[in-house]
């Protein structure tokens, strides 16, 4: 199997839902996000890739276009915009762009990162 990644740079705002209102994740704050994409394949193409990452342009613009300096609550409606739900999310949008896509990896800072992959137990 191969597999590759491909980085993508935003930055927002958001607050979470649920928390304590003391919990400081539920007042207004920002990150510097990072989503990893991941494409994997058990054949490479003809020019021995799994995807030019070239190929890759329209998950560039659709986060500068729709995330990058929003408000996450208000940019992405009915969901609180945790890390988790952001890489779920984003997984959906891509996957009907690009099927061999295998995983979506939202990082709020550098030492926190959430995956989703979809079912495969």
């Amino acid at each position: 199997m191969y597999t590759i990644q491909k980085e993508f740079h935003f930055s927002a705002s958001h607050c979470l839902a649920g928390l304590a209102p003391e919990h400081p994740c539920s007042r207004v704050h920002g990150h510097n996000y990072i989503v990893i994409v991941e494409f994997s394949a058990r054949k490479l193409n003809d020019v021995g890739m799994i995807i030019d990452y070239r190929e890759l342009e329209p998950i560039k613009k659709l986060i500068d276009n729709n995330l990058d300096h929003r408000h996450l609550n208000d940019a992405i409606k009915g969901m609180n915009p945790t890390a988790e739900n952001l890489a779920d999310y984003l997984y959906g949008i891509f996957h009907v762009l690009f099927p061999q896509i295998t995983a979506v990896v939202v990082k709020e800072t550098d030492k926190t990162a959430a995956r989703y992959t979809p079912d495969t137990y």
